[in-house]
């Protein structure tokens, strides 16, 4: 496959940076709002048709240099035995890990309630030869959710609290939560997903020390799944900061950056022979944009002249109400442009 994305992966010559966002499939599309009036969100991700439908909008309406399966992170407690509910306000779990008199044996995983993510990957592998990310959450976020049962206190104060509660009942958790996302992430590649992104969305909520030894042991043993099977591994650990410098060749293949690290500063951190994605700040979409641009021209594309191994991305995904003219502009004049 000769295309930008795989090209980047593969540590190969290309003339500009491939594009695709975080959070691309949904909300920010006129013709994904067009299907959410006659389909509510969970029916969109577990019919296989309209989820391969929506992960290949951006490709179509965008036209981003890679797709990612419209899924959720939280696919998997839903497969492990939680029952999850979708309202206006996110997802909440009405059985929460910490009201379970012991959470890691009422877990019950079952990877066959997830046919319908690796279906919809079939699916879009038929329909485009555009590449394909899987990807599901990281032990930490993923468990996160799982034990506070809601993300309404962003903070996740009471699941903190556990962790350091009941030390063996969470490395019995990540346990669990890790061997079950091998498990998916192996599932989803032998439906043909082209690269993997593992989602650590809250990793910068715990201190690093505890991070380093509780959880990064775990996204090893899902990147080296991954990786052994000949796919390209990216992991994105939001609001790491000077825990970067964790990131080494073993861990991952490319490492997303947020917004909060300046690219320069994760160039340093991070270990040379690993590649970066991401950084720019799903704000700036809001921006004027003259102003997008100028952003662009000042930090990026000195930043791509020097640093080749390095796929734009935002440093998060697009922010609901995101104008869909900005992200667009946006995307051609980065295919448009001269990089070099």
């Amino acid at each position: 496959m000769d295309n930008m994305f795989i090209r980047t992966l593969q540590n190969k010559d290309h003339s500009r940076p491939p594009v695709w966002y975080m959070r691309q499939a949904g909300r920010i599309l006129p013709s994904y709002n067009e299907l959410r009036k006659q389909y509510s969100f969970r029916e969109l991700m577990t019919t296989p048709e309209l989820a391969a439908k929506v992960t290949l909008l951006p490709v179509e309406d965008l036209g981003v240099d890679a797709a990612i399966i419209f899924s959720d992170i939280l696919t998997i407690p839903t497969a492990m035995g939680m029952e999850i509910e979708w309202t206006d306000k996110g997802p909440v779990f009405h059985n929460p890990l910490i009201d379970a008199p012991n959470p890691h044996k009422s877990l019950s995983p079952n990877s066959d309630k997830l046919s319908f993510v690796y279906k919809a990957i079939e699916l879009v592998k038929q329909q485009s030869d555009t590449p394909l990310l899987g990807f599901c959450g990281a032990p930490l976020t993923t468990l996160f959710y799982m034990l506070q049962g809601t993300s309404l206190k962003h903070e996740f104060p009471e699941a903190r609290k556990f962790i350091y509660q009941n030390k063996k009942e969470t490395e019995l958790l990540i346990d669990a939560v890790t061997e079950f996302s091998i498990e998916y992430a192996n599932q989803q590649i032998s439906r043909g997903v082209d690269a993997f992104q593992l989602f650590d969305t809250h990793a910068g909520l715990m201190p690093l020390d505890i991070y380093k030894d509780m959880f990064i042991p775990a996204v090893r043993r899902i990147a080296d799944a991954v990786r052994s099977k000949g796919i390209p591994f990216i992991f994105f650990p939001k609001g790491l900061g000077a825990g970067l410098n964790l990131v080494t060749p073993d861990l991952c293949d490319f490492v997303s950056i947020d917004w909060q690290t300046s690219l320069s500063q994760a160039r340093q951190l991070v270990h040379p022979q690993v590649g970066l994605q991401g950084n720019i700040d799903p704000m700036l979409l809001f921006a004027p944009k003259e102003e997008i641009i100028s952003c662009m021209e000042k930090n990026y594309k000195p930043f791509f002249a020097d640093n080749p191994g390095w796929i734009l991305n935002l440093g998060h995904g697009v922010m609901p109400n995101t104008p869909f003219q900005n992200i667009k502009y946006l995307t051609d004049w980065i295919k448009a442009t001269n990089w070099i």
